[in-house]
């Protein structure tokens, strides 16, 4: 198997994929972030002193997807045709459970910025109710799903 970021001689290089036919992309990711109850509460509660606490997350985890070849190097920037989190509270393992779905029509996939999107949606829950909660746990990121292209689908 050959790693498609590296050329020949082992150096780093952005993929060329101006032969390959755009296809309708989408991925599938997601992740959790694990907290004290009384966390979850004041999330759920919406009286976090910052505000709507899932709400500023789902912008958050959409502006990251936008912004994914910004912050990973040989990323394509991508037109992205929808991004859509959604998050379900668990109260009774104690956490929030964050999916990204991210489409596109082009010449490459969208894993990268529904896995982009998990994590940033996931920090931004971590970054507003950090002052009551510093030993929160962001985890199982991972790709659940792909579909498009000449791979065709895969499914964890």
């Amino acid at each position: 198997m050959t790693l498609t970021h590296f050329d020949a001689q082992g150096q780093a290089h952005m993929v060329d994929v101006a032969a390959k036919a755009p296809t309708h992309r989408i991925a599938v990711a997601a992740g959790r972030i694990e907290m004290l109850p009384d966390t979850l509460r004041l999330i759920e509660s919406g009286s976090a002193k910052k505000g709507d606490v899932l709400g500023i997350a789902r912008i958050a985890g959409i502006q990251a997807a936008k912004k994914t070849s910004d912050l990973i190097p040989l990323c394509h920037p991508l037109a992205l045709t929808r991004v859509a989190l959604d998050f379900v509270v668990d109260a009774t393992a104690s956490h929030v459970r964050c999916q990204a779905t991210v489409e596109t029509v082009g010449p490459t996939g969208v894993e990268m910025e529904a896995l982009t999107a998990v994590q940033v949606a996931l920090l931004t829950i971590y970054d507003m109710v950090k002052a009551v909660d510093r030993g929160m746990t962001i985890t199982d990121v991972k790709l659940l799903e792909k579909h498009g292209g000449k791979s065709g689908s895969w499914t964890a």
